[in-house]
């Protein structure tokens, strides 16, 4: 039987302008090439999970006055269920607007939240159902905080697992972190949170501000994993870097999966790795997102 994982979060429209290098301050390059792709951090981790085999049901609020048919279409082709996505009429959807350098994979982005700005918390109670449905709960900071605060306060009370992915950084409001079994973060997130100034210490930190663990990444040195034993670091498969957009989102959908079938929090966290290793070596985002089959490969093979 599949996990079942409900995300809160955002989706967006992608438009993505690739060149050499990203561009200086005021520098204008000529690009190598565009595309217009479903995403946002709330859809690029649903996608990921149901790729590696959970049954995912996504929370959020989409704007359809341009996009919508894309953006839906996107969800049923992955198999992800949208039955509890508010659509608004008015409202655009969120769009990023993302520089990708061909050389290392580096990348800038510049997000306009449209109608992920306005998910309220009447919109999550809507789709309840979902949340108290599922295994795990994944949230990120894409969407009003006070939405995320009640589906995890709906998660509580059904007994599911809730994580959140405290990404893009920023200020959490309080009594946040309190509702987080665990919490997901880069490096730089993870020094905003914690007022530390390194990742060994901000994962030591705010490992006791959260019921189960945090996990700590740090790019291409891997990730530190915090909770009732300690901080370990783990590192990270070595693969040729040629789209890193997309990596930490890979990420997430790999270790929320892993938790929803009852790994612990390391295996979770490998198989998470895994997926991310095989999504950075192409390009793409939800495109280069692995299939199960892939992730179980590339994990036996220790990828």
């Amino acid at each position: 039987m599949k996990s079942r994982i409900a995300v809160v979060g955002s989706i967006n429209m992608d438009m993505v302008a690739k060149s050499g290098r990203l561009p200086l301050p005021g520098e204008t390059l000529m690009g190598e090439g565009f595309a217009m792709t479903p995403g946002g951090k709330g859809a690029n981790q649903a996608v990921a999970a149901a790729r590696l085999g959970a049954d995912v049901a996504f929370v959020g609020r989409l704007g359809t006055r341009h996009y919508a048919a894309e953006l839906l279409g996107a969800f049923d082709v992955e198999g992800v269920s949208h039955a509890a996505l508010v659509r608004d009429p008015a409202a655009l959807p969120g769009i990023a607007v993302i520089m990708l350098a061909s050389q290392g994979g580096e990348n800038a982005i510049v997000v306009i939240p449209g109608s992920n700005a306005e998910l309220t918390p009447a919109d999550i109670h809507a789709g309840g159902a979902a949340i108290e449905a599922a295994a795990v709960v994944v949230a990120q900071l894409e969407v009003p905080q006070p939405a995320i605060c009640t589906a995890f306060e709906l998660a509580r009370a059904a007994g599911r697992t809730t994580l959140l992915n405290a990404a893009p950084a920023l200020p959490l409001l309080p009594g946040l972190l309190a509702l987080c079994d665990w919490l997901v973060v880069n490096e730089r997130e993870a020094m905003l949170i914690s007022g530390a100034a390194d990742a060994p210490a901000s994962c030591e930190l705010l490992r006791g501000r959260v019921a189960r663990g945090v996990v700590v990444t740090v790019g291409g040195a891997g990730l530190l994993l915090g909770d009732a034993s300690g901080v370990r670091r783990i590192e990270a498969p070595r693969v040729t870097a040629v789209d890193t957009v997309g990596a930490g989102d890979t990420f997430v959908g790999g270790f929320a999966t892993g938790l929803a079938e009852g790994r612990d929090a390391l295996a979770a966290a490998r198989f998470g790795q895994a997926a991310a290793a095989i999504a950075v070596s192409r390009s793409g985002v939800q495109t280069a997102m692995p299939r199960r089959a892939e992730a179980d490969a590339a994990l036996a093979a220790g990828v």
